[in-house]
């Protein structure tokens, strides 16, 4: 399972945004980025240098732990979209937004990207009636995403089922919350993708 190191209110503070890592947490007063809206460490306050190379690293950070996974998992989809027909840097996008964690928690079974990991390496996640335990599964149109049958009751399903109500599903997917089941209906375009990331800063980046 991939997991960030660190204090999850730290990478949101390094980045100076919210990057959504904590679920429910990050849309109220909790949050740590509303009380100390700077970077964490002794020399937090200083202005750091802003070149065409940090603005770059920068992005290509906040991508990754928007969506958790390591340097190596995105350098590969990196190189993956490169051989893909199309805009590379939204095809990378869609690479990653259609991993099987990222659908869990978009969908409303999790609460945060975090949680929907755990779920899937502890085999309560299936696709097309299968177990699948790998958060990285990368989905294909018309797949079907569902909780396991005896894993419906579980807790951290049924708070996600609970506060799942008021998301905005996106026209990309279908989905049953009552049944705790939905499916990929096709790869989302550009404007579709929430991500706070501009991917062609990061193409740049991989570029040179």
């Amino acid at each position: 399972m991939t997991v960030a190191k660190g204090s999850t209110c730290k990478q949101c503070r390094r980045e100076g945004e919210k990057l959504f890592l904590k679920g429910q947490r990050c849309f109220s007063d909790k949050c740590v980025l509303e009380k100390k809206p700077y970077v964490p460490g002794q020399r937090a306050k200083r202005r750091p240098m802003k070149t065409e190379y940090y603005a770059q690293l920068r992005e290509k950070q906040k991508a990754k732990r928007y969506y958790g996974v390591w340097e190596r998992q995105f350098r590969n989809y990196y190189k993956k979209a490169v051989k893909r027909k199309g805009v590379t840097g939204e095809i990378l996008l869609q690479l990653l937004e259609t991993r099987l964690d990222n659908i869990v928690y978009v969908m409303g079974f999790a609460t945060s990207r975090a949680q929907a990991r755990q779920l899937i390496s502890h085999g309560h996640i299936q696709v097309n009636s299968r177990k699948v335990d790998k958060p990285s599964y990368q989905l294909k149109e018309g797949q079907e995403i569902s909780v396991a049958p005896s894993s419906k009751e579980i807790t951290p399903i049924m708070e996600a089922k609970e506060s799942g109500g008021s998301l905005t599903i996106p026209e990309w997917l279908e989905v049953d919350l009552d049944n705790l089941k939905g499916k990929l209906l096709r790869y989302p375009e550009r404007d579709e993708i929430k991500a706070p990331v501009k991917e062609q800063i990061i193409v740049e980046l991989y570029s040179k």
